[in-house]
C-alpha cells in the first residue's frame, strides 16, 4: 500500500468517533524515506485545532531538544510524526486524557512497515515506551531516558516535552548536559 493510500485511510478513520468529545480530526505524517519517527503521546488541543502535529510550545520544546528546524520536523520524507493517539482525547484533571488505546494497534505497523528498517524511533513519553519498550514497564521514566543507550540504534526514550518536563530537566541535570547531544547526534545522522 502507498503512504498516501494510508495516509487517506487515516484521515478517514472514525474507530473511536464517539469518545472523542472534540471530534475526529486525526494527525499523523510519514513517508518511505523517513528515517527518523517521532512517536508521541496525542495531538493537543492546539494540534487538533491546527492539524500539524507538535504544532504547540511541547513542540518548540521538542525541536530544541533534537536540533531540527521547523522545516525539517515537518518534512514527512526525513521525519515521520506518528502519536500513540491520533486525535485529541479531550481534557482531563491536570492535562489531556490518554491517547485512545484503538489508534496504534490499527495504523501503527501499517505505517512502520512503510518505514526504512534503519530509521531512529524517539519514543516521546510513557505511553510509546509503553509499546516499544514493554520489558521497562516496571522502571521509572527516569531510569528508562536515563539507559538511553541501551536502547540505541533503534529507540530512545524522551519524557514528553511538556511544561512538566522542566521538572525533569531541574531533577536529571544529566538530561540536557549529556542526553540532548547524544540525541541531536543521532538525529542528524538520519537527517539530510
Amino acid at each position: 500500500m502507498s503512504a498516501e493510500r494510508l495516509a487517506d485511510e487515516i484521515a478517514a478513520c472514525r474507530l473511536c468517533e464517539r469518545h472523542l468529545p472534540h471530534g475526529v480530526r486525526p494527525v499523523a505524517s510519514f513517508s518511505p524515506t523517513a528515517r527518523l519517527l517521532i512517536i508521541g503521546q496525542a495531538p493537543g488541543s492546539k494540534v487538533h485545532e491546527s492539524g500539524i502535529p507538535w504544532d504547540d510550545a511541547s513542540g518548540d520544546r521538542l525541536r530544541e531538544w533534537t536540533g531540527l528546524t521547523r522545516e525539517q520536523m515537518y518534512d514527512p520524507a526525513q521525519v515521520a510524526l506518528v502519536p500513540m493517539g491520533f486525535c485529541y482525547p479531550g481534557k482531563a484533571s491536570g492535562g489531556d486524557k490518554p491517547p485512545r488505546p484503538e489508534c496504534a494497534p490499527q495504523w501503527h505497523d501499517r505505517v512502520l512497515d512503510l518505514l526504512p528498517e534503519d530509521r531512529l524511533t524517539l519514543l516521546v513519553g510513557t505511553y510509546a515506551q509503553a509499546r516499544y519498550l514493554p520489558e521497562t514497564r516496571k522502571l521509572s521514566l527516569a531510569e528508562r531516558v536515563g539507559n538511553y543507550r541501551d536502547y540505541l540504534p533503534e529507540y530512545l526514550p524522551l519524557p514528553h516535552p511538556s511544561w512538566r518536563s522542566t521538572m525533569f530537566m531541574r531533577a536529571h541535570p544529566w538530561f540536557e548536559a549529556e542526553l540532548v547531544p547524544a540525541l541531536r547526534e543521532a538525529v542528524a545522522q538520519r537527517i539530510r
